[in-house]
């Protein structure tokens, strides 16, 4: 009988089952192996976990002029900070402890609370024996809670109590204070005032010994010109104060920490977002306690940007010093107790770049009684004021737009006597005027004589008058298109329009258009006469013309982020002969005989051209309350110009408030505007 072979598929099968056999023999080999050999280890790393929560802070960008100047700057600080890493009170307390023994720490933080919550950490038996039988025994029929308890310790602790705590402790406590409120895993800054090398140092040494505590290098704000724009160029929060309570959840929203530092005003608010960087991002690993094991970079932090200004810090603070010496000057003569500040802005006419900003205020020191000169460089921006006959140009334009007057229309100088009211006149009688004249001299009645045909008026002598009521929305509408009362537009927060009169009677509209009834800021001046210079285009006024990459300046081009362009935010709709008779009236005003601004502008060698004004304002500044109900008659002295006036390269507002009571008229406007241009011509020859 022949013997049957073997199946091959049989032998195959009995191949692969002794192939699974022995694989999943290796697989119980190897699990054992991890399980018993390594598995402790692998519990640790599964107790292990990632919890990306700190985002730490960078050095903020650097603020520069238009020559790459440092304004703002950062200096270095040494710094010994805490991050909670989910330490107990008791923990806590010890490291207080220990690095009291390193660090010298004030104690003018520390609370009265903060001393009686130590006192009771130091004697938990003594803090319970303020505590009666009878009340411990409510305690323990649940008739008093342990908060309740406690208040009544801290209530029964005394000043004799408090008395034992040594210098020594309170040192403790300021340090202890501050590790105990401060968030998980966010970094608390222990000291970063005055934290000498050999404390630096220590503490370096002792780091094994101090979990959560480590040393950096902090940084704050340096101003290398002092004062010079100081409240343009806004604060920062300090590390004690961080984020603004009003705005704590956008901020933290955005990602910040409850002690990041941030702009609080002005530029370093405005420009927050370019300035304050990109934070360092670090893992923490806990474990499963939540205690902090270790913490690993996940993202490297990058530097703020640097904002490059459009100004020009030599002749910002050349403008400064004008100033100041001119309000000094003005303060000898009569009648001027109540001067106490002036402005000058110099803009671009075409760019609307802001080339300075510049303005003084006079208080009195509390300290010493003495009068000193402060920077306000923000009222420019911030205060308005009636600016006298520097907007007779708009009105002469607006008269030409509603078809009230065309060019070479003639009015006679005679004053206005509507019934009832004062004799409404120029400063003198001037003669049988046409508009170009008519604002070399600055005739107030022509400007009358304008927006009585703009509202349809009839006027005669002595008689009522009756103008149609939209004259005073037509006269702001066309005012608006040139930057007057209205907001420019400038990259600052919290400009002020100014204020608009409320009556509509005849008589107001007409010392609207001379500029003795709304207020306009410095800044609304500068846009304006900029848009004459310019021949009609209102440009936005800027102060920040670049954006930088902190890398470097000397390789500016490879690493601008942002340049800004010059914006038109409306252009003038009218006829180029209209802006022509306006551009001529502005240069005879200050460089031909009979002009307001001749006798300072005359010889001037770059060809200005501008306006001068004078107003007739009620006092109401700081020592308003000094004069009761009835504030006293004031002048206001304003001037706009622009050189050269063929083709203009720099326009220039300058605004003297509460100048003079009386008849009082030092010029102070025209002194310091004529210095001021000379300024800026001799610099731009110069460099």
């Amino acid at each position: 009988m022949k013997k049957k072979k073997k199946s091959p598929i049989i032998l195959k099968m009995n191949i692969l089952f002794f192939l699974v056999f022995l694989l999943f023999f290796l697989l119980i080999l190897r699990l054992g192996f991890v399980q018993i050999v390594h598995g402790k280890d692998y519990q640790r790393e599964i107790e292990r976990k990632e919890d990306i929560t700190i985002n730490n802070p960078v050095p903020r960008g650097r603020i520069l002029d238009r020559d790459f100047q440092v304004i703002v700057d950062n200096v270095a600080k040494k710094s010994i900070i805490y991050t909670n890493g989910g330490h107990s009170p008791n923990e806590k307390l010890q490291i207080a402890e220990k690095l009291s023994l390193l660090i010298e720490k004030k104690t003018d933080r520390v609370r009265l609370r903060d001393k009686k919550d130590y006192w009771i950490m130091k004697n938990p038996e003594r803090a319970e024996q303020l505590i009666t039988s009878a009340e411990k025994k409510l305690a323990k029929q649940k008739k008093l809670s342990s908060d309740q308890i406690y208040k009544l310790k801290l209530d029964r602790i005394t000043d004799e109590h408090l008395k034992e705590l040594s210098k020594e402790d309170l040192e403790i406590l300021a340090i202890f204070r501050i590790l105990n409120h401060g968030y998980k895993f966010s970094p608390q800054i222990i000291k970063n005032e005055d934290v000498t090398p050999k404390e630096f140092a220590k503490v370096s040494e002792h780091l094994d010994s101090l979990p959560g505590i480590d040393t950096t290098i902090d940084w704050e704000r340096s101003y290398e010109y002092e004062d010079t724009l100081r409240s343009v160029l806004g604060v920062v929060s300090s590390s004690s104060e961080g984020l603004p309570a009003d705005q704590i959840d956008d901020y933290l929203s955005r990602g910040y920490s409850r002690n990041d530092r941030v702009g609080k005003s002005y530029l370093e608010k405005q420009y927050e977002d370019v300035l304050h960087g990109r934070k360092e991002k670090v893992v923490n690993i806990t474990n499963k306690r939540g205690q902090l094991i270790d913490t690993k970079i996940k993202t490297e932090g990058k530097k703020g940007k640097d904002l490059i200004l459009s100004i020009n810090m030599d002749l910002q603070q050349i403008v400064e010093k004008i100033i100041e010496e001119e309000l000094w000057k003005a303060k000898e003569r009569p009648g001027t107790e109540l001067l106490d500040r002036a402005y000058v802005v110099l803009m671009d006419p075409f760019s609307g770049q802001v080339l300075s900003m510049a303005g003084k205020r006079i208080v009195r020191n509390k300290k010493t009684g003495k009068s000193v000169m402060i920077d306000d460089a923000l009222g420019n921006i911030s205060t308005t004021y009636t600016v006298g006959s520097t907007v007779k140009g708009a009105t002469i334009l607006t008269g030409f737009k509603t078809g009230a007057i065309k060019p070479f229309t003639y009015f006679d100088d005679k004053g206005i006597k509507i019934k009832a009211t004062p004799l409404k006149a120029s400063y003198a009688y001037l003669g049988v005027l046409n508009e170009v004249d008519a604002l070399k001299k600055s005739s107030n009645v022509y400007m009358f004589r304008t927006v009585i045909k703009m509202g349809n008026g009839k006027y005669q002598y002595d008689q009522p008058l009756n103008l149609n009521s939209d004259v005073f929305n037509t006269i702001r509408s066309s005012f608006a298109s040139f930057g007057l009362g209205i907001r420019t537009g400038i990259d600052l927060p919290n400009e002020q329009s100014g204020f608009k009169g409320g009556s509509h009677l005849p008589g107001y509209a007409l010392d609207l258009v001379i500029g003795q009834y709304d207020t306009y800021s410095t800044m609304q001046l500068a846009q304006y006469v900029s848009t004459i210079a310019n021949g009609g285009f209102r440009m936005q006024p800027q102060i920040v013309q670049e954006i930088l990459e902190p890398e470097s300046i000397t390789s500016r081009v490879d690493h601008v982020s942002h340049v800004l362009q010059p914006k038109v935010l409306n252009s003038i709709d009218m006829n180029e002969e209209w802006m022509q008779r306006v551009q001529l009236g502005f240069k005879k005003a200050l460089t031909e005989p009979g002009g307001t601004g001749y006798h300072f502008f005359g010889d001037a060698p770059y060809s200005p051209a501008g306006k001068t004004g004078t107003a007739q304002a009620f006092y109401d500044g700081p020592m308003r309350k000094q004069y009761g109900k009835i504030p006293p008659e004031i002048s206001n002295l304003s001037l706009v110009a622009y050189a050269p006036s063929n083709q203009p390269e720099v326009a220039m507002a300058v605004l003297v408030p509460w100048a003079s009571q009386g008849k009082e008229d030092h010029k102070t406007n025209l002194k310091i505007g004529r210095r001021v241009m000379d300024a800026y011509f001799n610099l731009k020859r110069n460099q």
